[in-house]
């Protein structure tokens, strides 16, 4: 676990240092502030977990600072905050309450309560940003399969989640890419924090550094996607589509371990581990100009491969059973079984959507209904028979992903079946798709679809 990161706020030294003292003992990271200018300083440049916050201060009361701090990030405290007074009232507690703090304790504080508020205030912070990513993402869910491949994959993501290092992803599209990050978020240190995932290639067109880096403007403060990882993990999904302008901003916040919000002035701390992911061959697009060498090199500090479903087919059948119970028990959808015939027919099926696409199969089996067994028929024909010659391949497109990457999908799938079509020839591939053979062969690159490889 994480050490929290707590801002002690009290004009008497007395004071501060003996809580200072009580939370390094406990394994609380602590700063400290004597008045309220101090405050603002900490609190812009590390955001804390947590405040511990003196109401009557020289220069600034602790009333005025809390709704200072309210109203800059929209009228929500982006942190729990404590209220400590020797000479509080009812009407002070009532408005800070309103403000938005978490509990208010009086002086002289008492050990076991001070230490037990603040725990209860942490894990409230906590259960909230679980909740808030709760409905951006699906539930977590260990790697499924049996295979040498996914065993030692496993194996290997489980020791990289021991140590603090940034990681690259890379595989196809529907891999499982976001699952083995969150793996490693749910065996390392940092598993009770959030982990924030970013869809580089969907975020808006001159909006990604507002998106990652957060805003400053008229006292007010967006927090960005490294902020609200605090602590935690940022996932970047396709951090091969980031542009040009954020890639530079970035290299200078991982070379620093500080960055500028947009339209800010003073320097925020980074504190987050990150796990890129990218589909495409990133040494080829920093050879391509596209992508910085010096941000390719601080990404990819730890490698990791994920292999598409073809490689693993004996995770196939796992794979389906995990799903048919994953949506029977979870989505309260029918309980059903695939039949012999049909379970052989998907250990050949190539799996241009990997185990995304596997994943839609099943749910879209489960909701038609029909007989407790799945047979070969239905299957066929909820994926699609694209060929007359034998040679098949199925689109299986998630609605539930960014535009980019549906089309990426379909592309794959297309071209897929398109080389089984006409055994490879790009000749012949090039004139069906009505596209010159030097652009289909930039295409297949692009989708990482090596044309001279043998299909299994």
């Amino acid at each position: 676990m994480k050490s929290s990161y707590i801002l002690v706020v009290d004009d008497e030294p007395d004071i501060r240092e003996t809580v200072k003292d009580i939370l390094e003992d406990e394994g609380y990271l602590v700063a400290t502030a004597k008045n309220a200018d101090e405050a603002r300083h900490h609190f812009r440049e590390h955001l804390p977990d947590a405040v511990l916050l003196d109401i009557w201060m020289p220069d600034t009361d602790g009333i005025t600072l809390l709704k200072e701090w309210s109203d800059m990030s929209g009228g929500k405290l982006p942190s729990p905050v404590v209220m400590m007074s020797g000479h509080g009232t009812v009407e002070t507690a009532v408005e800070a309450t309103r403000l938005g703090a978490y509990d208010f304790l009086e002086k002289p504080l008492g050990i076991a309560k001070l230490l037990l508020t603040l725990e209860r205030a942490l894990q409230s912070s906590r259960l909230q940003l679980q909740a808030n990513d709760s409905l951006h993402a699906q539930p977590f869910i260990e790697p499924t399969g049996s295979s040498q491949a996914i065993t030692r994959l496993r194996e290997q993501v489980k020791r990289i989640a021991q140590h603090d290092s940034w990681v690259l992803m890379s595989g196809e599209a529907g891999s499982g890419r976001e699952t083995f990050a969150r793996y490693i978020h749910a065996n390392c240190a940092r598993s009770d924090r959030p982990f924030v995932h970013v869809a580089v290639s969907s975020i808006e067109a001159g909006n990604a550094a507002l998106e990652l880096f957060g805003r400053e403007e008229d006292q007010k403060i967006d927090y960005g996607r490294l902020e609200q990882a605090r602590g935690g993990t940022l996932f970047l999904d396709e951090v091969a589509d980031m542009d040009a302008d954020v890639q530079k901003r970035l290299v200078g916040a991982l070379d620093t371990g500080a960055f500028l919000r947009v339209g800010g002035s003073e320097p925020v701390h980074l504190d987050v581990r990150i796990i890129a992911a990218t589909q495409k061959n990133l040494e080829d697009e920093v050879n391509e100009g596209r992508f910085r060498e010096d941000l390719f090199f601080q990404l990819n500090v730890v490698p990791v491969v994920i292999p598409p479903l073809r490689e693993h087919e004996d995770d196939v059948i796992e794979l389906l059973n995990f799903y048919v119970d994953h949506y029977s028990s979870r989505e309260r959808l029918p309980y059903r079984r695939f039949d012999t015939a049909a379970q052989n027919y998907l250990r050949q099926y190539q799996w241009p959507g990997n185990v995304r696409e596997l994943k839609n199969l099943v749910q879209r089996l489960l909701i038609a209904g029909g007989d407790e067994e799945i047979e070969v028929s239905e299957v066929e024909s909820a994926i699609g028979m694209l060929s007359s010659s034998g040679q098949h391949t199925g689109i299986s497109i998630s609605f539930d992903q960014p535009l980019r990457e549906a089309r990426e999908d379909f592309e794959r799938a297309y071209f897929n079946y398109q080389m089984g079509k006409h055994d490879r020839n790009v000749t012949q591939m090039a004139e069906e798709a009505g596209i010159e053979r030097t652009h289909l062969y930039r295409k297949l690159k692009t989708l990482d679809i090596d044309v001279k490889a043998k299909r299994k």
